[in-house]
């Protein structure tokens, strides 16, 4: 089994309108030079999922202090430690770009629980 084939297995099947919890492992560096592994977690609204495959990715969409932020997740990258799946919502739509347009009101008007 290959490294992308060992990633997918493990990865839950994500969808558009998931609310979900990514643990990514990020390498520091400190001033004198020292290499630090930790684990951030990004939670966050999957807007879309493109691809097939090993080349499959997802993109989650936060909104911190005012800023929104959208990140771009390769389903086999070997820095994602698990994905969780926190809430799903029923969308009718495989692109939620149009959300980021929208107020918080009618954001929970469209998207039905």
């Amino acid at each position: 089994m290959t490294e992308a084939e060992a990633t997918t297995a493990v990865m839950p099947e994500i969808q558009p309108g998931m609310v979900v919890r990514v643990h990514e492992k990020i390498e520091d560096v400190n001033a004198k030079g020292e290499k630090r592994e930790r684990i951030q977690m990004f939670e966050g609204m999957v807007l879309s999922v493109s691809g097939a495959g090993v080349s499959k990715n997802f993109v989650v969409r936060k909104v911190t202090n005012g800023y929104g932020v959208e990140k771009i997740y390769p389903v086999a990258s070997p820095n994602i430690q698990k994905v969780d799946i926190v809430k799903a919502y029923k969308v009718r739509r495989a692109n939620l770009s149009f959300i980021k347009d929208f107020g918080r009101k009618l954001r929970e008007a469209i998207i039905k629980k």
